[in-house]
């Protein structure tokens, strides 16, 4: 395997792993790999936003199964309310599923609600690589020169 795939595979599973409850931030390898790595560009940003928004929907999935196994009746309250609330603005809080700390409740919570999973994988998809074009274009890349 070439340098390329290894760092484009690592890349990936970072970005997967970092979009589940695990806690890792893919965007400093992403950062590392725009500045040093002879990878093209299009190839990182679809590498990161690949693993990231299949991370994201394993937790969407996870939040179905957690619908299935604790139905709205056996919630507290507050969990009740909470819900409501992202019902009230639907799917298109998804996003804002790459911000830390609400990214992945909000997945899960998409799950638990049973909002559209092709809805759901495409806003997911849409949010997730804007935040990654962000950290390309934020990144300094060396000319060489």
């Amino acid at each position: 395997m070439s340098d390329n795939t290894i760092s484009l595979w690592g890349l990936f599973s970072s970005a997967f792993l970092s979009a589940t409850l695990l806690p890792g931030s893919s965007e400093i390898l992403l950062a590392y790999l725009v500045a040093s790595s002879t990878t093209s560009l299009s190839l990182l940003l679809l590498a990161a936003t690949a693993g990231n928004t299949l991370g994201g929907f394993s937790t969407y999935w996870l939040g179905r199964f957690l619908a299935w196994r604790f139905p709205n009746k056996t919630l507290r309250r507050e969990h009740h309310t909470a819900l409501l609330r992202l019902q009230r603005w639907g799917s298109l809080t998804l996003l804002l599923s790459w911000v830390p700390i609400i990214g992945d409740p909000l997945c899960a919570a998409a799950g638990y609600l049973k909002l559209n999973p092709l809805l759901t994988v495409v806003l997911l998809a849409i949010g997730k690589m804007a935040r990654y074009m962000f950290v390309i274009w934020a990144t300094p890349v060396e000319s060489g020169l």
